[in-house]
């Protein structure tokens, strides 16, 4: 499971293997049932602390994502997409609200907004 962490940004390093696996289980890459590499395994190949892969998975595990078995470690569970991807819209929102407040703040034209939105997501 290919996982990149990155030292260069302020996200924790247990928050970016726990987005990563959980875009791989949204995007079905990681389907349910799929073991997970255990938490030493997964430590060792990111060449991080047993702790921060151990926190990322207990997180996901948490959110709905992964299921431990006390005997064979962790894996993927089916799960709810159209729950998520609301939680996800509830996210995306916030976000929204936020830019179009500062956009008004600064009273400039809802096309700067719509234009930023196009020219942003083109790029991805």
């Amino acid at each position: 499971m290919e996982i990149i962490i990155s030292n260069i940004n302020d996200i924790p390093i247990y928050e970016q293997i726990k987005d990563q696996i959980k875009n791989k289980i949204m995007e079905g890459s990681l389907p349910p049932g799929t073991m997970l590499p255990s938490i030493r395994s997964l430590a060792k190949d990111l060449r991080c602390s047993v702790i921060t892969t151990k926190n990322a998975y207990l997180e996901l595990e948490k959110d709905g994502f992964i299921k431990s078995n006390s005997t064979k470690g962790f894996y993927v569970i089916d799960i709810n997409k159209e729950l998520i991807k609301e939680e996800q819209l509830k996210k995306i929102e916030v976000l929204l609200d936020e830019a179009i407040r500062i956009v008004k703040i600064n009273n400039m034209p809802k096309k700067v907004i719509k234009d930023m939105l196009d020219l942003l997501y083109e790029e991805e």
